[in-house]
């Protein structure tokens, strides 16, 4: 086993076993919410959160990207990284395939998206650990989609 898997392996087990106490339900029904049907459509598309309103995508704006990169080395970089997985998934390209407004809600509100939002589940299924919630502003949160949309998608595998 790589020294980074086993790291990795170990932290993810430390996070897990840090994060509850004992329970007799199974793991899937501490997760189990309501299903994809009482969600309505802007959450199917945009995720269940503080936003709700559209987010503008205008052109790149380098002080957000500036802001968005700290903040992502900050509050991130220890679970994500751009063109591989980690901890979570490969954050490149991610603004390509979902929506600002489902970026944000997934930093602002992991705990909900997890709960409620089936694609959300099927991350917490993969990866197996739920994102904590880093406590960022909506404003911060927008400053980190910024830097997202820099990162190019992994290359096809």
């Amino acid at each position: 086993m790589r020294p980074t898997t086993f790291i990795s392996s170990l932290f993810a087990l430390l996070a897990i076993a840090a994060c509850g106490g004992k329970s007799d339900a199974p793991a899937a029904a501490t997760t189990a919410a309501a299903p994809a049907s009482t969600l309505t459509p802007w959450q199917v598309e945009h995720g269940v959160g503080p936003i709700t309103e559209p987010v503008e995508l205008k052109a790149i704006d380098q002080h957000e990207v500036t802001e968005g990169k700290a903040l992502f080395d900050q509050r991130c970089a220890s679970c994500h990284k751009a063109n591989e997985r980690y901890v979570g998934p490969a954050l490149g390209g991610v603004v390509g395939r979902r929506a600002p407004e489902y970026v944000m809600n997934m930093i602002l509100a992991p705990d909900q998206m997890i709960q409620k939002h089936p694609e959300a589940k099927k991350l917490f299924g993969t990866y197996l650990i739920q994102m904590p919630n880093q406590g960022l502003t909506p404003e911060q949160a927008r400053h980190v989609v910024e830097y997202l949309r820099t990162l190019p998608a992994p290359p096809a595998q």
